[in-house]
């Protein structure tokens, strides 16, 4: 039932006998260890491939080029950073800041109150509408009685 090292994998009777040791195992597991076999035969040969990759990068000063980009772009956003740190804190010393907050509580106090006497202008028009019509009515039947004499 056994089979020789010169015939791996029968069907037949499903067992194999493995290069490195003279164990005999069944088809199932010999597919499992050259499965195992093959995965590290890729992960040596990515490796290596990684390892070319970027030695080449480094050779030829990709790998420079882009830390040296990062560097400037970290630079740069610091330089903004302190600029608008010192534009805010030189804002606030002269009092724009609390100037501008003043007039914006100004404002919208005038605006409620603006807004307090139209709604009561609107209510007293509200309020007189009936009797202005009613003096229309009496202006305008006097003016007709007026021109019938």
């Amino acid at each position: 039932m056994t089979s020789s090292s010169t015939a791996p994998e029968e069907a037949e009777d499903h067992v194999s006998t493995t290069a490195t040791t003279n164990m005999t195992v069944d088809a199932d597991t010999q597919r499992t260890v050259d499965s195992i076999k093959n995965i590290a035969k890729n992960i040596r040969e990515a490796s290596s491939r990684i390892r070319d990759t970027v030695r080449t990068l480094r050779q030829s000063g990709a790998i420079d080029e882009l830390t040296q980009a990062i560097q400037e772009a970290v630079i740069a956003t610091r330089d903004t950073t302190q600029e608008i740190s010192a534009t805010a804190r030189e804002l606030r010393e002269r009092g724009i800041i609390r100037d501008t907050a003043s007039g914006i509580e100004e404002t919208a106090i005038a605006a409620k109150a603006t807004a307090e006497t139209v709604k009561g202008a609107a209510q007293q028009v509200k309020e007189a509408t009936p009797k202005t019509a009613e003096t229309l009515r009496e202006v305008s039947s006097k003016s007709k009685k007026t021109k019938n004499k």
